[in-house]
């Protein structure tokens, strides 16, 4: 008799609890159905795109064919003059882009000597004075090894 009063209540197993849980069960499958909505949207979002895509690469295609159809004619006509200024073209552009990385080239070199005689101390100014150093002990030695053999030379 306590259980039928509990169901009443609705403690457990009563409609009440169908009614409650329904509702969370509900949920579970709208939130289902939204996520196979947005899949099915993502679906038709790219397979517009793709195919809107596959057009435009057909057209450009098609142009690019038409174009080259239309225009192989006139550059066989003028290949002597076209292949001679495009070399120059070519030569010119290069002779340009070297010119302007050696002018930034000496520009930074000048830039670096500049700080390394003010005593900035850019970056390698160790290295050049340990190199620096070495050199000038290799003179040395050398000096002393030909003053030693004058001598020896001298007095034999």
């Amino acid at each position: 008799m306590a259980d039928h009063h509990r169901g009443a209540t609705g403690g457990g197993g009563g409609y009440g609890d169908l009614q409650r849980g329904g509702g969370m069960h509900g949920e579970a499958q709208q939130q289902q159905k939204q996520g196979a909505m947005m899949t099915a949207l993502k679906a038709a979002t790219a397979a517009t795109f793709g195919g809107s895509m596959l057009v435009l690469s057909g057209l450009i295609l098609a142009g690019t064919v038409i174009a080259l159809t239309v225009a192989t004619p006139v550059l066989v006509i003028f290949s002597p003059v076209l292949v001679p200024a495009a070399i120059a073209l070519a030569l010119m552009a290069a002779g340009f882009v070297t010119s302007g990385g050696l002018g930034v080239a000496a520009l930074s070199v000048f830039s670096w000597m500049y700080k390394y005689l003010t005593g900035k101390h850019p970056p390698g100014a160790d290295q050049l004075d340990h190199a620096k150093a070495r050199l000038a002990s290799k003179a040395r030695d050398i000096k002393d090894a030909a003053q030693h053999r004058i001598d020896q030379a001298q007095g034999s």
